[in-house]
C-alpha cells in the first residue's frame, strides 16, 4: 500500500503579496483565490495545488498525498497506526482542503503531512496562466516534488519507504564543499522520477526547494527570462543526471528555491537503483551570491 502522488503543498510566508506576484507574474500559475493573507494556486483542473498563507515560518507548512478512495485511506491510516504514528481525523480540515476524506500526522522530523482522497475538480473553469504557460505535467504524477532537509536521512528513508510506500529511485552523492559530501535519496511513488528527495542539508528550513514541471521547453525558457529580469535566478539552465530534467532554479520571496523544469524521464517496471557523483550533466551553475542551489549547501549561520 502506497500513496499515489503529491497532491498539494501549503506554505507559511511572511509576505503574501510578494508571493502572489511571484506565483502569477513569474511562475505563471493560475490564482484561484487571493488576498493579503491567503492565496490558492492552480496548475491544472484541480481547484488548487499550492496554498500560501500568512505566517512567520517562511517555509513549507504541510504537504498532502493522494490515495484512490476511502478504502485506501483507511488502509493507510491503519498502516500508520501500526507503525506507531499518531493520526488525526479532521472533518473540518477536510472541508477546508476541499476533499472527501483526510487524515493528518507528521513525519519523523515534524513536517505536517496529510493523506486524502476525493479532491475538488473544476473542469468548468479551465486553467489559465497569466503569462501564457501552456500547462503543467500533473495527472498521475501529481503536483511535482520537494527536497526535504532532515538530520537523519536513514530514519526519514525508513519512514517514507516502509510506512508511506515510496520506493528508492537513485542516490546522488552531492559534493557540497571541500571534503563535504551529502548523499541525497530520491524516491518515487508513481512514474515521476522523484516525488520527494531526502538529504541532511544543514539548512534552517524544512525544504531546499520544490519543483513544478511545465509542458514545454519554451515554457521553461520564457519563465527563465521573466525571472532573470528581476535577478531572482539562483542557477542557470541545466539537465539533471538522474531524472534528465532540463530546469533552472530561482529564489522565492521566502528565501528557499523553486525549480522550474521540463522533460524528465519516468520510472517504469524495468527501473533499477543506481548512484551518481554529479547532480547535473550540464548547467545548473550558481549565479546568485548566497543562493541555495544544487550542489551548494550553506550550513545554518554561515553564508555562501
Amino acid at each position: 500500500m502506497s500513496v499515489k502522488n503529491l497532491g498539494y503543498m501549503g506554505f507559511s510566508v511572511k509576505d503574501v503579496p510578494a508571493w502572489r506576484s511571484f506565483m502569477t507574474h513569474k511562475l505563471g500559475l493560475h490564482e484561484a483565490i487571493g488576498d493579503d493573507t491567503h492565496a490558492l494556486y492552480r496548475l491544472d483542473s484541480r481547484a488548487w495545488r499550492i496554498a500560501v498563507d500568512k505566517g512567520d515560518a517562511d517555509d513549507l507548512a504541510y504537504a498532502g498525498y493522494e490515495v484512490t478512495d476511502a478504502r485506501d485511506l483507511a488502509q493507510m491510516e491503519e498502516k500508520l497506526k501500526q507503525a506507531g504514528v499518531a493520526v488525526t481525523n479532521d472533518a473540518a480540515l477536510a472541508k477546508r482542503r476541499g476533499v472527501l476524506g483526510l487524515i493528518s500526522f507528521s513525519d519523523p522530523f515534524g513536517l505536517p503531512l496529510e493523506i486524502y482522497y476525493g479532491p475538488s475538480e473544476v473542469f468548468d473553469q479551465p486553467f489559465a496562466s497569466p503569462t501564457g504557460v501552456s500547462g503543467f505535467l500533473t495527472g498521475e504524477q501529481g503536483l511535482g516534488h520537494f527536497v526535504r532537509c532532515v538530520p537523519d536521512p536513514q530514519k526519514a528513508l525508513a519512514f517514507y519507504t516502509d510506512v508511506l510506500g515510496f520506493q528508492l529511485s537513485d542516490v546522488i552523492d552531492i559534493k557540497a564543499g571541500p571534503n563535504f559530501v551529502v548523499p541525497a535519496y530520491f524516491l518515487h511513488c508513481n512514474g515521476r522520477h522523484h516525488t520527494i528527495a531526502l538529504a541532511a542539508f544543514p539548512l534552517p528550513r524544512r525544504i531546499h526547494h520544490f519543483m513544478i514541471e511545465a509542458n514545454s521547453l519554451d515554457d521553461v525558457g520564457l519563465a527563465y527570462d521573466r525571472i532573470a529580469a528581476d535577478d531572482m535566478i539562483t542557477s542557470t539552465l541545466g539537465r539533471h543526471s538522474n531524472d534528465h530534467m532540463v530546469s533552472f532554479y530561482a529564489v522565492t520571496p521566502s528565501g528557499f528555491d523553486v525549480e522550474f523544469g521540463w522533460g524528465a524521464r519516468t520510472v517504469d517496471a524495468s527501473w533499477t537503483v543506481v548512484r551518481h557523483d554529479a547532480i547535473s550533466v550540464w548547467g545548473h551553475k550558481p549565479v546568485r551570491h548566497g543562493a541555495l542551489v544544487p550542489g551548494q549547501v550553506v550550513p545554518t549561520g554561515e553564508t555562501a
